[in-house]
This record gives C-alpha cells, sequence and structure tokens, in this order.
C-alpha cells in the first residue's frame, strides 16, 4: 500500500510556558508548621483523614495506611529534591519518545524549596512519574504544577526533524533546551536518565528520576498533558488513525489503522517498526 500524498506537517506550537511565582510570602511566625524560613518539611505532611475512625478493624486500618502511602508519593519525592541541599531544582523530562506518530514534547519545572508552603506540599501530595497516573489524574495535577513551580518551561520537536536528526540526539537537546529556559543562578537541573548538553547551570541525571524526583515527576505531567493534548486535537485533523486515542503509541489499532491507510503526515518514518514493514516507504 502506498502512502497517502505528502501534506504539509503540523507541529504543535512551542508553548513556551514561562510561569514565575508571585513574591514570597512572609516567613510563619515561631510555631508555625514550617522549617526556617517558610520551609516545610515534607516528612510533617499527612494527607487529611475524612470519616470516623475503625480503631476495632485491622483491616481497615491497613487499607487506610495503603491508601495514604498511595496518596504521599509526592511527600517521598519532595524529600529527594530537599535532601540535594540546594534552594532551587529544575527537573526535565519527554513525552513520545517511543511513539510511532506525533512530536516529542520536552518540559522542565523549576521548585523554590525556600518557598513551598505546607498547602503547596498538599496540593502536591499525590505527584507521581506521568505514567503512574490516568489521563485524569494528570489533568488535575497539571494546574497545581503551574501553580507552585518557580518557571515551566515546554518545547516540541517535530516528526521530520527527529527522522533527520535521531530521537536520542533530538531528545536530549530539547531537554537542554528547557532545562537552560528555566535554570537560575544556584539551581541544580536535573535529567531524567541521560546526561544532556550543557545548560550553564550544574546538572545531574537521576536514572529512574521520574519516580524519585518531584521536579523530574512534574516535568513528566506537564510533558505528557501537553502532547496528549495536542495529539488528541489532531484526531480531527487527521481522522482515521484514532489518534486521540492512543496518542501515537504502537497499539494494536494504531498499527491496523496504518495497515489500512498508510501513514499520515505525522508518522515518524525513521522508526524501524513491524507496523512499516508491509508499506513501501
Amino acid at each position: 500500500m502506498r502512502p497517502p500524498e505528502p501534506a504539509s506537517e503540523v507541529t504543535p506550537p512551542a508553548p513556551a510556558l514561562e510561569v514565575t511565582a508571585p513574591a514570597p510570602e512572609p516567613a510563619p511566625a515561631a510555631g508555625a508548621a514550617g522549617i526556617g524560613a517558610g520551609r516545610v518539611d515534607p516528612a510533617e505532611i499527612e494527607p487529611a483523614r475524612t470519616g470516623p475512625s475503625r480503631a476495632g478493624s485491622a483491616g481497615s486500618a491497613r487499607r487506610r495506611r495503603a491508601k495514604r502511602r498511595g496518596r504521599s508519593s509526592g511527600s517521598r519525592l519532595f524529600r529527594y529534591d530537599r535532601a540535594l541541599g540546594v534552594r532551587f531544582v529544575a527537573g526535565a523530562d519527554e513525552a513520545g519518545r517511543g511513539c510511532l506518530a506525533g512530536p516529542l514534547v520536552a518540559a522542565a519545572v523549576l521548585f523554590d524549596h525556600d518557598r513551598i508552603s505546607l498547602a503547596d506540599l498538599r496540593a502536591l501530595t499525590a505527584l507521581n512519574d506521568s505514567k503512574q497516573h490516568t489521563a485524569e489524574m494528570r489533568e488535575e495535577l497539571y494546574p497545581r504544577v503551574l501553580r507552585v513551580a518557580v518557571k515551566v518551561a515546554v518545547t516540541s520537536r517535530c516528526v521530520r526533524g527527529i527522522d533527520e536528526r535521531g530521537l536520542h540526539k533530538t531528545n536530549l537537546a530539547a531537554l537542554s533546551d528547557v532545562l537552560r529556559r528555566v535554570g537560575v543562578a544556584g539551581s541544580l537541573c536535573l535529567s531524567d536518565g541521560f546526561p544532556v548538553p550543557p545548560t550553564g547551570f550544574e546538572q545531574r541525571p537521576v536514572v529512574g528520576g521520574d519516580a524519585m524526583s518531584a521536579s523530574i515527576a512534574a516535568a513528566s505531567v506537564i510533558a505528557k498533558v501537553t502532547r496528549d493534548r495536542f495529539m488528541e486535537r489532531m484526531e480531527e485533523r487527521y481522522p482515521g488513525w484514532e489518534f486521540a486515542a492512543h496518542v501515537g503509541y504502537s497499539t494494536p489499532e494504531h498499527r491496523a489503522a496504518i495497515e489500512r491507510l498508510g501513514v499520515s503526515p505525522l508518522h515518524r518514518l525513521s522508526f524501524q517498526s513491524m507496523a512499516y514493514q508491509q508499506l513501501a516507504l
């Protein structure tokens, strides 16, 4: 089957979000929850309890503890970042690396640990690697990250650029770009998994970082939501490939659509995918 006639490629606009937090609030008075000038130890966070106590039921108590642990993943991630001993911690991650279609989207998030309040940590108590969340939960976390972060940057790399330069090189350049845009003097820039090209700030790769670092996990949520929203819009422009359902990943439905319709201008042609073997590419 021959691919359709090429059309002009659609690339999502690089959102280039630059979110700057408001001026810091006065430090809490003595005796208020917090450490130092407005600092809050995430270990102090306890999710709000609802409903009456069930002291007589050991099974119910275990279920409550397990549920509480699931809700407090954000506290663990923030403890990791605070233990780095740096006030400003930036993290970067990407979405769409393993897709057959659509852009690669990279995001970076900068947190100021001297300004994160108890309310902020409670708002992000469920923060985790975006892959651990449903689409609905990612949508809930997205505005919360934007509200708490000092800076957020997002960039996209189009499929033709990925084909020309290669996925890995494109990915590292995108991660470096967003970290450079959110970094500030004295900040530590964390990347998920791979070292990235110099940003002008202190850098450190973290293997499995989206499940360890709050800043990287927050970036993974921003990147994933941004990319998914774009691919859902492409459903209308390129009907038949069901981009809203699989957002470009190699699902059985996506591979069947490629076999039936060929490739669209959103498909990456440099991938050695089984889905492309029946096409004259």
